[in-house]
Formats: C-alpha cells, sequence, structure tokens
C-alpha cells in the first residue's frame, strides 16, 4: 500500500524518536518536520532530506494530502493543534500529556471523540512486551483474581528546571504513565488515593511522590516516581519494577533500561522471560495506528485520549493530595545545580538526557 503522508510538529527528543521508527517500518513518509527551532530545523534536514522543513505548522493542516499529524512538541501547543488537525479531517498522533491543564485535556478529548478520525497519544507502557505478557498472564487465570498492583520507577532523570515546565512536576510529567498502566492493569477507575511527597534539594515542587489507595473493584495500589535516585553518585542506578499480586500468584518486572526481565510465578506455570527493554515502544504505536488507517478499524490496543486525560487528571490530584500533607523539603538549591551541571555534561545516563528541547 502507498506510504501514509504525516507532518510532524515538533522536532525534540521524541520527535527523534518518531523520525527514527518511521523512517524503518516503509509504512509513513514524513511529509513535513515544523519546528520554531531554527537548531532543530537544521537537524530535521540533515537526517530527513526528503522532508519539508518548515516553521510554520499552518502548512501541514492545510495539505490536504497529509493524513496524520504527530504532535510532539510541548504541551501547551497541543489544544490549539488537535483543533487545527479536527478541522482539517486529519488523523493525530499526540505525546502525553495532550494539553497544559486538565480542563484543555478534557476539551481535546471532547472534539476528538465528536470526529470521524482515529487519535492516539503516546502512553507507551500499554505497548511493552512485558506488560502485555503479565496481563495475560493474569488473564489465564494463573494468579488467582488480581489483588494488589505496587509500580515503581525511580531513576536520575530529568531534573526540576530542565525543561518540561508545561507538563508539571515529576509525578505528572513521567509519572501519570504508571498511573495510567496501573489502572491499566485494574481495568477499574481510581476510587480512594493517600500521598506522601517530597521536595528534594528545596525546590518548589516535589520531585518524589508515592500514593496508595483502591480501585473501584477493590483492587489495591500503590506507586512511587521519582528523578532523585542517586543523582550526584559515581556510578548512576536506578530502580524500576512492576509487582503484581493475585490471591494464588504473582507477576513481577524489572528493567535496566536494556533488558527487561518478567517472572511469572502461577498456579501451574513458572516463567523467566528476559527480552530486550524496547525503549519507548514507538515502533508498535506506529504499527497500530497504520493499520488502523488502512484497515478502517481502530485497533483497541492503541491508547486514547480519554485514557491520557484520566491518567493526567489523577496524577495532578495525587500530587495535589501530597500537598495536604506534610511536604518536607531536604536539601538545598546549591546540590540542585550541581545535579544540573553534572547532567549537562554526561555523556550518557540511561538515555534520559535530553539532546533536544
Amino acid at each position: 500500500m502507498n506510504p501514509i503522508k504525516i507532518g510532524m510538529i515538533g522536532f525534540g527528543r521524541m520527535g527523534g524518536f518518531y523520525l527514527e521508527q518511521m523512517q524503518k517500518s516503509g509504512r509513513w513518509e514524513v511529509a513535513y518536520i515544523c519546528d520554531v527551532s531554527a537548531e532543530s530545523r537544521e537537524e530535521a534536514r540533515r537526517l530527513a532530506p526528503q522532508a519539508q522543513v518548515i516553521a510554520d505548522e499552518q502548512i501541514i493542516f492545510d495539505d490536504p494530502e497529509v493524513a496524520v499529524v504527530g504532535l510532539f512538541a510541548l504541551a501547551d501547543s497541543r489544544l490549539s493543534q488537535i483543533g487545527k488537525a479536527v478541522a482539517a479531517g486529519k488523523h493525530i498522533i499526540a505525546e502525553k500529556p495532550i494539553a497544559d491543564s486538565v480542563e484543555r485535556e478534557w476539551q481535546a478529548v471532547s472534539l476528538v471523540e465528536k470526529a470521524p478520525l482515529f487519535s492516539t497519544v503516546n502512553l507507551y507502557l500499554r505497548n511493552s512486551w512485558y506488560h502485555n505478557t503479565i496481563k495475560e498472564f493474569i488473564s489465564s487465570g494463573e494468579i488467582g483474581e488480581l489483588a494488589i498492583i505496587r509500580v515503581c520507577h525511580m531513576t536520575p532523570g530529568l531534573a526540576p528546571g530542565e525543561g518540561h515546565e508545561y507538563e508539571g512536576p515529576a509525578f505528572h510529567d513521567c509519572g501519570m504513565h504508571y498511573v495510567d498502566i496501573a489502572r491499566w492493569y485494574a481495568e477499574s477507575e481510581f476510587k480512594t488515593w493517600n500521598a506522601q511527597a517530597v521536595r528534594m534539594w528545596n525546590y518548589k515542587d516535589p520531585w518524589w511522590l508515592q500514593c496508595h489507595g483502591t480501585f473501584e473493584n477493590g483492587v489495591v495500589f500503590d506507586i512511587t516516581q521519582g528523578h532523585v535516585y542517586g543523582q550526584l553518585s559515581a556510578k548512576q542506578t536506578h530502580n524500576s519494577y512492576v509487582d503484581i499480586v493475585g490471591t494464588k500468584g504473582i507477576a513481577r518486572m524489572t528493567h535496566d533500561f536494556k533488558t527487561a526481565t518478567v517472572e511469572l510465578h502461577g498456579v501451574t506455570q513458572t516463567h523467566r522471560i528476559e527480552r530486550p527493554y524496547g525503549g519507548k515502544n514507538i515502533d508498535v504505536l506506529c504499527e497500530r495506528f497504520a493499520q488502523s488507517i488502512e484497515s478502517g478499524r481502530r485497533c483497541e490496543e492503541l491508547p486514547r485520549f480519554r485514557d491520557a486525560a484520566i491518567a493526567s487528571e489523577y496524577a495532578w490530584k495525587f500530587i495535589h493530595d501530597a500537598r495536604t500533607h506534610d511536604l518536607p523539603a531536604i536539601g538545598d538549591l546549591r546540590t540542585l545545580q550541581q545535579i544540573r551541571e553534572r547532567r549537562r555534561t554526561m555523556k550518557n545516563g540511561y538515555g534520559l538526557l535530553r539532546k533536544r528541547a
């Protein structure tokens, strides 16, 4: 079939990931790359010489041959771009969050749900082989009834003040992925929650947060997230896992950003599976979206804007709940400045550094 023409808006770190995967797949033609940064446009010309590299996004919306727009800039631009895409009859792939406030996110949901178009958002954990393997194991009945969902993701990661201001503090910008995956496992809506956070390095916003609570179906959860894990340690490490407890067995996963290890302990089956981690799983998202467009039937595994809005809303609710409790400030801004300086000069850090804004 003919490749699907897409216009990309935003060519930072995530935009580069999408370009790489679309060039590999053969199912996409990147017709345009738009960015307001001259430096990013120059990089786009180098990496995608066949694309038209532009600074005016309206050119993409006005081109009737463009079937899909990819929204990969910061969140403050997305609601306007979603509105333009819907008006122009173009399918949408968006990064999360889908807007820069909860109210605007629900406006975006309303726009796409009223339109006869396909849309999806990069809630990348749903596209991972390891979470899907665990969920299939749960569905098989091997662990009995699902009872407890424990998710943890602590890394050195993005430091305060390094960008993403419109995406909020760490537990929203990054943590909403873990809020979403907990809800995906539970197949239920959040009912109760209690959160505790810390203002590391005396920064104005909490950069570590843990929340526990229940879903409407009685499943219990706890989520821990923070980009605070050994920021200045000589050899950086991290702690990332999911631990699923049932009435009869368990399933769990850990990863080191290179290899993911899944351990399944059921009533009749025991498995240990190691496979490449898979990164942001952009290839899976793009493949499923291309299949949806070509077949005219939405792939049910694709995350919806509604899923992103719910994850974002509850991430903010958990942050606000933490602010109603004791919110200690530990450390000082001088240490934070040392962290920022180190991250500027590091050659790598588990793929967590941003090459472009």
